[in-house]
């Protein structure tokens, strides 16, 4: 019977009975315990994981009989793809199962900073209320949100905020096809440095390529209104992190909301938990629950059709289907 290593902590009993009908589990193992996780990927065929864990070439090397390497969500940067490939382990995602929860979340984030909501509840406790007049807030009506990436979340997130909000939508994406995101309300501009100037709200929802890595650093958080804030539920290094806690330290722009840092979790002394004008979130704009068990019983889904010689709707390595381990 094949073995599926989980990586994944709180996997719902729904997706377990469906992996233990077809296949034997191990674990879930603490993606912190390397040792553990490393020694258990020896012997099992599948393993189904979280961010953390770098799959490098020399770890599948350890694993001679792994065929598919699982990760709910969309992105698979700690996955070396062409290693899998070269090795006939095929790799899959989910792209679609969490987009409503990141739309949701990054648009929760631009009204709970232009409402000054966390400044609020802070006031509301206070006695007698000192600073009531400090949380003047914003209306999203009339602003103008520039995006990063118009794909699964930054489209329907456009389409929300220009809609229901009445917001202007800029988006810088050199891959976009102009007709369909027209059709959601984005006006395409040709440059990040076009968008920051006039950006109340930059939301960052592109991956993490070579081409996107360092996107908004200095010269582009300079550009940005003071009165701007940054939203990222993508990957952090499309921003320039040392830039981006210059720039919240200094003011040249006045918050930001994150959800990924460049390494997780990040450091108990890292910079950004000195500021006050920046919300974090512990890389869990997926977490909801409906979004977690999609993303769960996708990835186990497609990891059966593998062992069942069908191929999954959403293999990131195309190419490897026909020369896969078997």
């Amino acid at each position: 019977m094949n073995q599926v290593l989980l990586i994944f902590p709180d996997t719902p009993e729904s997706v377990l009975e469906l992996l233990r009908r077809e296949t034997q589990i191990v674990g879930p193992i603490d993606a912190a315990d390397t040792e553990a996780w490393l020694a258990a990927l020896r012997d099992v065929h599948a393993v189904i994981t979280v961010v953390q864990p770098q799959f490098t070439g020399t770890v599948m090397d350890g694993a001679p009989n792994l065929r598919v390497i699982g990760r709910p969500g969309i992105g698979v940067d700690n996955v070396d793809v062409r290693a899998a490939t070269e090795r006939g382990i095929c790799v899959v995602n989910t792209p679609d199962a969490p987009t409503q929860p990141v739309v949701e979340k990054v648009i929760g984030w631009m009204l709970m900073l232009a409402h000054r909501l966390r400044e609020a509840d802070r006031v509301a406790r206070a006695p007698q209320w000192q600073g009531r007049s400090t949380v003047l807030g914003n209306d999203l009506a009339g602003k103008t949100l520039g995006l990063l990436g118009t794909g699964r979340v930054g489209s329907r997130v456009a389409q929300i905020c220009s809609s229901a909000f009445g917001m202007r939508v800029l988006a810088f994406d050199p891959y976009a096809n102009a007709a369909r995101v027209k059709s959601f309300g984005v006006e395409l501009v040709p440059s990040v440095d076009e968008l920051a100037p006039v950006a109340d709200f930059v939301s960052v929802n592109c991956p993490l390529t070579a081409e996107t890595r360092g996107l908004l650093g200095v010269a582009q958080l300079r550009a940005m209104k003071p009165t701007a804030f940054l939203i990222n539920s993508a990957r952090a290094q499309v921003v320039d992190e040392a830039a981006l806690v210059q720039a919240l330290r200094e003011k040249w722009i006045a918050g930001a909301a994150l959800d990924v840092f460049p390494v997780e979790p990040p450091p108990p002394d890292h910079p950004l938990f000195t500021l006050d004008n920046v919300l974090l979130s512990p890389h869990a704009s997926s977490f909801t629950r409906e979004g977690m068990l999609r993303m769960l019983q996708q990835t186990a889904e497609q990891t059966l059709m593998v062992f069942n010689g069908q191929r999954p709707p959403n293999l990131v390595n195309a190419e490897v289907w026909e020369k896969r381990k078997r």
